[in-house]
């Protein structure tokens, strides 16, 4: 729900004179959503909202589209032609020495880069300062309700149990001698999520032996899928409620079929566990302490780990990702690697910790969710980290 007054002490918290929020044709979804812009709402023109840090909002409309904003606070001013979208942008931006938009500089992080160089340069020409609102998005958009934080813990209770349910089936399968393959046992997982009210973006990750060194790999296109006694297995999946407002449970964890983890595979494993416990440690000591963290500082704990062990080249992405009704959410994500993101971690925010090395006959990744609370208190969902590869007997 759109809160005008948590929005202003934002703002005044953050030392930003007002936050501009640009669209056009669905172009910045993220302002859409922390507007909470009509899903049926038709918008075929640029509309921007301004929200000065005290006093009231305004608004800028086509004249054929002038009822867009109508559900928001605070006058209007219509434009017809080019010129009159420009006066009527510097109008809004009038007096303001800094503006937050969705621009993130030098595209540092593209998750909230949504706003064209156009209008940065137009809101520019105003005498203004353009700074990124990465942390007022996440501020009203990654943060969690109590309804939500229970939807993801009914969530992790489901994915959680999908693992169980994933072991229980290969041991089945090689006691009795009958071929499974990992489509059957993604498939599986998709049949426990549909009757346990779950929902998913997309299928789940079931990989054996060389495919699990393939961290997006796509469950069944690989040469040799079948699951056999001897085996090495990866799986990875995620679920949320199937409610409007439902948040996704995100894991993953690794298996030997009929056979104790070899010396190699024990080795592996242990560096990736000691690196995502390295990045909790990390997470607990912040707030434990009142310490500023960010998403980029919890990255470094972990890649320090694997790293100081030699595996650095195999570790080829983020440590973890923020999460919300979209698998990988709109808050701060974990990464040193593909961004430097200097986002905030918050409270009342979750996101994922999932070091991996990846190497040409087998790769391991150890995912677990982390939850803030309102008070700072750091949880593991989800049934908590994995110890050991698990070894699935007969």
């Amino acid at each position: 729900m759109f809160d005008l007054a948590s929005i202003q002490a934002a703002l005044q918290e953050e030392q930003v004179d007002g936050w501009l929020l640009f669209d056009f044709r669905g172009s910045n979804d993220l302002a859409r959503r922390v507007l909470d812009f009509p899903a049926e709402m038709h918008a075929s023109r640029r509309w921007a909202y301004w929200i000065p840090a005290e006093g009231a909002p305004r608004k800028l409309n086509h004249q054929i589209e002038s009822n867009t904003l109508a559900h928001l606070p605070g006058d209007g001013i219509r434009y017809l032609t080019w010129a009159s979208f420009e006066e009527g942008l510097k109008s809004l931006c009038s007096g303001a020495a800094n503006v937050a938009m969705e621009y993130s500089p030098r595209n540092g992080n593209p998750y909230i880069s949504q706003v064209d160089a156009g209008i940065v340069e137009l809101v520019r020409e105003t005498g203004a300062e353009v700074v990124s609102s990465g942390d007022l998005i996440q501020r009203f958009e990654a943060t969690l309700s109590d309804q939500q934080v229970e939807s993801h813990l009914e969530a992790a209770h489901f994915t959680n149990l999908a693992f169980e349910k994933a072991w229980a089936q290969i041991a089945t399968a090689m006691r009795e001698g009958t071929t499974l393959t990992e489509t059957g046992v993604r498939d599986s997982i998709l049949q426990h999520f549909e009757s346990s009210g779950l929902v998913t973006d997309h299928s789940p990750i079931v990989a054996v032996g060389p495919h699990a060194g393939d961290p997006h790999y796509e469950t069944g296109t690989g040469t040799d899928c079948e699951i056999t006694d001897g085996c090495f297995v990866l799986v990875d999946l995620w679920g949320k409620l199937d409610t409007p407002d439902g948040v996704y449970s995100d894991l993953t964890r690794v298996a030997v079929v009929g056979r104790d983890p070899s010396q190699r595979e024990a080795e592996i494993f242990q560096i990736v566990a000691d690196a995502r416990d390295a990045a909790v440690r990390r997470v607990r000591s912040a707030f434990q302490n009142g310490e500023r963290l960010e998403g980029w500082q919890v990255d470094r704990a972990a890649r320090d780990v694997i790293e100081g062990a030699g595996f650095g080249e195999y570790f080829i992405h983020r440590t973890g990702h923020s999460i919300g009704r979209e698998t990988h959410g709109n808050g701060t994500h974990m990464d040193d690697l593909e961004t430097h993101d200097t986002r905030r971690v918050l409270p009342r925010t979750l996101f994922s910790i999932e070091p991996g090395i990846y190497l040409d006959d087998f790769g391991v990744r150890s995912e677990i969710n982390v939850l803030i609370d309102g008070d700072g208190a750091v949880r593991i969902t989800g049934g908590g980290t994995q110890a050991v590869i698990e070894q699935i007997r007969a």
